[in-house]
């Protein structure tokens, strides 16, 4: 899709309803780790990492983090997911409309950063 129709979108929906979905590889120990490629040709892998070495670069989350990566899931909108989410961590999550706002400014860095995509963007 390219840059103006995705801006159209993304100016004419709330970010609230929006659905995310997990683009990114991840491990989940307890604490979700995502796993981002060092580099994406196989070639360039080969040559310039190691055998020991990892391929992937970590990417660690905190508890709010895992939770939220946890329920993404492409069907389930912004909105569902902060009050799912709210329901399932309650007191650390205090005040209401803070939890909202931080749930909102992790998902547009993910988003940013091309760890997640939006299935509205996928549609089209």
């Amino acid at each position: 899709m390219n840059f103006f129709k995705r801006r159209k979108i993304l100016k004419n929906t709330s970010f609230l309803d929006l659905r995310p979905v997990r683009i990114s590889e991840y491990e989940d120990e307890g604490m979700v780790t995502l796993l981002i490629p060092k580099f994406r040709s196989e070639r360039w892998r080969r040559f310039l990492i190691p055998g020991t070495k990892s391929e992937h670069f970590k990417i660690k989350f905190d508890e709010l983090g895992s939770e939220v990566w946890r329920l993404i899931d492409g069907e389930m909108n912004v909105k569902d997911l902060c009050e799912s989410l709210i329901q399932k961590l309650g007191d650390k999550l205090q005040p209401y409309d803070e939890a909202n706002t931080r749930v909102m400014k992790f998902l547009s860095q993910m988003y940013d950063q091309g760890y997640i995509t939006f299935r509205e963007l996928q549609d089209n």
